[in-house]
């Protein structure tokens, strides 16, 4: 599409939200302000339909790590599709690149003892399949009676019944309820808003203490693991104190418990290492990835099993048959797109350039928090960032959701040519990793115009 809309063009226009149901969103909402339609990207940019150019500071969704329109992504995609666009990998059959990419996983978390990758289509499946993996290996290790799962409040674990079940606010599933048995939920470490304590490292030691609890109060001996986040991010990045995960990791390993690092939005750089758990130093006994493992180019998520959790299946057992699996998992469009993507990913070494612009963006933002009194807090890790709104400083009352202020905010970054997640009371920020200073400085003017021209009649 154009500035001079085709007949194709205006087809599409004219059916924009006519016949899709687009996600988290009330469909009468779409169809009364039909969603923007994204035509092109190139690096750090998207395009729409009328030719607009904007800075996405979202990724995509997270997840597009190298930028739009990476000619060594498009290539490998273009040379596996000459050679193999399909084929499954249940059993008896397997394709090259996914057998590459499994071994360059591997390769890559040797740091974290992990072993074994079971692929998938996205996110919500890899956590899906962490969770059936956990209650197998129990069952293996003689003990059925650990399949309980603790995770935190605020945390967000996709949209599967497993994950919506893991994930720690209502509004994600309370269409959806019942939720599956087993699931229960301690408080997340919010530095910003918690009940306890501004001091990092109490409030480490609280919520460790927290999840202490809350396995002794569910049995040791029915909990089968703990699941969370590295940085929580749909709930408005919550960086944990540099205490909290070890932490974590001591109260799991003191009841026998397993970790599973949902990785999802925190692997492959965006915390300024190349996984969230490397950050805090920990190591999980299963990591969920997807969205940066190949930046969205196709479809794909991946499991990462650790030694520990592996070895269950060396030993003869009639119920060792892995009964799970996706039609797609290791689709060779997919694992091609990820071997060229990683690649680019360690060879330009994304997760320091994260740390470095990741730094200088929430200086930045500090900068429009002593100017700008709807702002209550900014805080980051990496390329992971957010902007708390407020309507009180003192109270950190939040802005309700939907209320005017914020929703017009949002229509300015837009209308400025700036995409920006735009979550309640919270602007997410999770720019391509390949982002430069310059690119951060032009989306901080766009921000401090906005804010500008909202002013403080709130």
């Amino acid at each position: 599409m154009g500035n001079t809309p085709t007949d194709a063009d205006n087809f599409i226009i004219e059916h924009n939200a006519r016949s899709q149901w687009h996600p988290m969103i009330d469909p009468k909402v779409s169809a009364a302000s039909p969603p923007l339609i994204v035509s092109g990207g190139e690096g750090v940019h998207i395009t729409d339909h009328t030719g607009k150019r904007y800075l996405d500071c979202t990724a995509g969704l997270w997840n597009v790590n190298v930028g739009y329109n990476r000619p060594e992504v498009k290539q490998a995609i273009i040379d596996q599709l000459d050679k193999l666009a399909y084929y499954n990998t249940f059993g008896a059959s397997t394709n090259a690149p996914s057998i590459e990419l499994s071994v360059r996983l591997t390769d890559m978390l040797a740091e974290e003892d992990i072993v074994k990758v079971m692929f998938s289509s996205g996110g919500s499946d890899a956590n899906e399949t962490a969770y059936k993996i956990a209650r197998h290996y129990w069952k293996l290790e003689g003990r059925p009676e650990k399949t309980k799962f603790i995770s935190l409040k605020e945390g967000y674990h996709g949209l599967h019944f497993g994950g919506m079940s893991a994930t720690g606010n209502t509004a994600w599933k309370r269409a959806y309820e019942p939720m599956v048995p087993g699931f229960s939920h301690i408080q997340n470490p919010d530095l910003y808003r918690n009940p306890w304590t501004q001091d990092p490292a109490e409030l480490g030691e609280i919520c460790a203490d927290l999840l202490d609890r809350e396995i002794q109060m569910q049995g040791p001996d029915t909990v089968a693991a703990f699941v969370g986040e590295p940085v929580q991010g749909v709930a408005g990045v919550i960086v944990p104190p540099e205490n909290y995960w070890p932490l974590i990791r001591a109260v799991c390993d003191k009841h026998d418990v397993l970790l599973i690092a949902d990785e999802i939005v925190t692997g492959f750089g965006r915390t300024g290492t190349m996984f969230g758990s490397r950050t805090f130093g920990f190591k999980p006994d299963l990591m969920c990835l997807a969205k940066g493992i190949n930046s969205g180019y196709v479809p794909l998520g991946a499991t990462a099993v650790g030694a520990r959790v592996a070895k269950a299946w060396d030993k003869e057992n009639p119920m060792a048959a892995i009964m799970h699996g996706y039609t797609y998992s290791g689709h060779p469009l997919a694992c091609a797109a990820a071997n060229a993507n990683l690649k680019i990913v360690v060879d330009e070494d994304l997760p320091a350039n994260s740390a470095k612009q990741g730094t200088y963006f929430l200086a930045g933002l500090e900068d429009l928090k002593s100017r700008h009194k709807a702002i209550g807090d900014v805080r980051g890790k990496g390329l992971m960032l957010c902007i708390d709104l407020v309507l009180d400083r003192e109270t950190k009352q939040p802005f309700p959701v939907g209320h005017d202020y914020t929703t017009e905010l949002g229509n300015i970054f837009r209308r400025e040519g700036l995409m920006a997640r735009v979550q309640g009371n919270k602007i997410i920020l999770s720019p391509p990793l390949v982002i430069q200073q310059e690119n951060i400085d032009e989306a901080l003017r766009i921000f401090d115009l906005s804010f500008a021209e909202m002013g403080d009649g709130f």
